[in-house]
């Protein structure tokens, strides 16, 4: 294998470069030579109303937080973790960042689309809370449990070897899944989290803290390459990118390189080994943007959070297709399901973070605040992430997306 390889397969770990890619395909779809979807910008204002009045509607102040796993975490008014954290003696600022890292990271991963029947009954509340937002709290009450943690009185973190070890069993039992109540995806999620021990394990450099590997460690090793008292949001992603490549499924590599939510389709053709190689990294992306409110309880600025991108999920993508913006060529797709490897997932995906871009500068204009008063990161919470389900649930009874797609509980 050549370094060339190595070097381009490495060139693909990094918000830029699917920003750019994914930018080439909506210029491609604007020339009408796409093969599964038409771009209508002409309904894109459609879209922005929507944003706009959903985003008004929730932070009529127009006071958005960022787009994060944290969000999901406030249940009824009331933030879970904030309260077990606050009241949680910890010894330094970098405890609490590191608990909150070991949390984001082991809740993200299990955040793939839940499928529309799933539901987790909140023992505290009695309340049936499904998707996103219902994974977020069983994941939280595992945590807090001590489940991820291989030290009994200290319940707030997750270790390596405790990861390693877990069972489709326990995600079951700790996600309330029964027949009646099922759960797409359960062995890609508990995969995910194996792997992330075992890389953690591998690599006390980059993940241990005396000499107990964890994933909050990562922690520490951002700090460590992190200018004086700041850093780049699109440093997190790269080095999430690098460091826990090998998690991801083994779908495809470059140079050696895991490429993880990355996806071939024939028109975007370049002169290197990239050629055709699409990358998306949702999953990572979603976690870079749940480190960045730890990182900054640290002490620490992050800079340049507009570098990262939005995200290639459903209710983004499926906000575009319900507004018109995209429409597919064959309108029987709507009714098939697709792998998420298909040329038309991976299309709609990537036009899904492009238009997000065109989207977030027409709501800037509307309202008139700039990038950094108003950066991507809350365009998506206030947002085009509410609006997606709200148009989905006003198309469908089950607020199902638009476009069907075969989850293996490690991309959606």
């Amino acid at each position: 294998m050549t370094a060339d390889a190595t070097a381009d397969g490495l060139s693909l770990l990094n918000a830029e470069a699917v920003r750019s890619r994914a930018h080439r395909m909506l210029e491609i779809g604007l020339n009408d030579r796409l093969q599964h979807f038409k771009v209508d910008l002409g309904r894109l204002d459609e879209a922005v109303d929507l944003v706009l009045a959903t985003t008004h509607k929730a932070y009529p102040t127009f006071d958005v937080p960022f787009h994060s796993r944290w969000r999901h975490f406030v249940v009824g008014g009331v933030d879970r973790w904030a309260a077990l954290a606050d009241s949680k003696n910890w010894r330094d600022d970098k405890e609490r960042a590191r608990a909150e890292f070991d949390l984001a990271m082991t809740s993200v991963l299990l955040d793939a689309g839940a499928g529309p029947s799933w539901r987790y009954c909140d023992p505290l509340t009695g309340a049936s809370v499904g998707r996103s937002e219902g994974l977020a709290l069983a994941s939280l009450d595992m945590f807090a449990s001590g489940v991820f943690s291989a030290k009994a009185d200290e319940p707030l973190r997750a270790d390596a070897t405790v990861l390693q070890q877990l069972t489709v069993a326990d995600l079951q039992a700790g996600f309330q899944v029964a027949d009646d109540n099922p759960l797409v995806g359960l062995e890609g999620r508990i995969s995910l989290l194996r792997r992330l021990g075992e890389v953690a394990s591998a690599s006390p450099q980059i993940f241990a803290r005396d000499d107990t590997a964890r994933p909050g460690g990562l922690f520490d090793h951002l700090t460590g390459i992190a200018g004086p008292g700041l850093i780049e949001a699109t440093a997190i992603l790269s080095e999430l990118l690098r460091q826990l490549g090998p998690i991801w499924p083994s779908r495809i590599t470059l140079g050696r390189i895991p490429l993880g939510d990355c996806w071939h389709h024939p028109a975007l053709k370049t002169e290197d080994t990239t050629s055709e190689l699409v990358p998306l990294h949702k999953l990572s992306q979603w976690l870079s943007y749940s480190l960045i409110e730890p990182i900054q309880r640290a002490g620490l600025q992050v800079r340049d959070i507009d570098g990262l991108t939005g995200l290639a999920e459903y209710r983004n993508g499926g906000l575009f297709v319900d507004a018109g913006v995209l429409v597919l060529r064959d309108s029987m797709d709507a009714q098939r399901e697709h792998d998420v490897a298909s040329a038309l997932v991976v299309e709609w995906r990537a036009l899904t973070v492009a238009l997000l871009d065109r989207l977030a500068d027409l709501v800037r204009q509307r309202v008139r605040l700039d990038a950094v008063s108003l950066p991507l990161a809350k365009i998506l919470e206030g947002g085009t992430w509410a609006a997606g389900r709200a148009l989905a649930f006003a198309r469908r009874p089950d607020g199902s997306p638009p476009v069907k797609v075969v989850s293996d509980g490690t991309v959606f």
